[in-house]
């Protein structure tokens, strides 16, 4: 993990000229456009796989593409899969960590060699990457034979996808402008796009975006997420989406949220006072009151895989202490 960091870091480092503060996300990742009630799953659905590496590539593959390239300027691979500085070394094999027992698994063959893992990680990620056709974020063509892929030589496609003409959208490094997010550049450089789960990145991104839409009520009250905007909007589950705001609670990334007093303090959040709605609707039912949350990008600074050691050592402690 702690080369995985310094070889982001020298990704980062390597134009004096750009070095930029946070990665831009076109909001067509986790949203998809169209006028339908019930607008169709956004990419970033497909890819929350909790064993896959997809999401995780894709993020980093936008990260190198703003570190090397002016807005506007066409992306074109650059980096070989393995190598020296190659894809390979900007992503960190899934550790042996068990966040369900707060324990290491037991070492196996396939462990002990990161370089292959690693390998048969990247390619499997390209392989999900490219599936849904107009929704595909990458395509690989296959080697001369026919038979074989040429990872080394896939392209990127844009956030929304390869789109439905002839012609792919490639992927091009945005503006920043009305309907683009940034994510803080800690979040690749300290590891948190290495640590978290694709459940936990997406319920993450998703807040962002919720912020980047109301930022003055992120600010002065936090913002949710009812269950069935998550459903038909964002197309995330609920227990994904529980989880993932748990787990973003204990390490620091977001928390409950303190709504401002008029001078400027906070206050404790009263669900009297703050439900986002009235307490019944016009039928006399009483409403669904979803949690609020605000995002803490300090937290980000921290380094992420020693926090979340810590704070599932932690959550395993207090288990066991509850366990009869």
């Amino acid at each position: 993990m702690t080369q995985v960091n310094k070889a982001l870091r020298e990704v980062w480092e390597e134009s004096d000229e750009l070095r930029p503060d946070r990665v831009l996300l076109r909001t067509g990742f986790l949203l998809a456009e169209g006028n339908e009630r019930r607008p169709p799953a956004a990419p970033m659905v497909r890819l929350l796989n909790p064993r896959g590496v997809a999401l995780r590539f894709y993020l980093l593959a936008l990260f190198e593409a703003q570190c090397r390239l002016r807005p506007g300027q066409p992306w074109k691979n650059t980096r070989p899969i393995s190598g020296r500085m190659g894809w390979r070394d900007l992503i960190a094999v899934d550790t042996a960590y068990d966040r369900q027992t707060g324990s290491y698994q037991r070492e196996t063959k396939q462990r002990r060699d990161p370089d292959s893992c690693r390998d048969r990680q990247i390619q499997g990620a390209l392989r999900s990457l490219g599936e849904g056709e107009e929704q595909a974020l990458v395509t690989v063509p296959f080697k001369a034979n026919g038979r074989h892929r040429d990872y080394g030589a896939f392209e990127l496609m844009s956030e929304s996808g390869r789109g439905g003409v002839p012609t792919p959208d490639h992927y091009t490094v945005p503006d920043p402008r009305p309907g683009v997010i940034g994510i803080p550049i800690e979040f690749f450089l300290h590891g948190w796009v290495q640590v978290l789960h694709p459940s936990e990145i997406a319920t993450w991104l998703i807040l962002r975006h919720l912020r980047w839409r109301h930022p003055q009520s992120h600010d002065r009250a936090g913002v949710f997420l009812y269950g069935q905007t998550r459903e038909e909007i964002y197309h995330l589950r609920s227990d994904s989406y529980e989880d993932g705001c748990r787990t973003l609670l204990e390490l620091g990334l977001i928390r409950e949220a303190r709504p401002m007093s008029p001078t400027g303090g906070h206050w404790p959040l009263d669900p009297a006072v703050f439900a986002p709605l009235p307490e019944v609707d016009e039928h006399g039912r009483v409403r669904y009151r979803p949690n609020r949350f605000q995002l803490l990008d300090d937290g980000l600074k921290r380094d992420a895989l020693t926090t979340s050691l810590k704070e599932f050592t932690l959550r395993q402690k207090e288990q066991e202490r509850k366990s009869p």
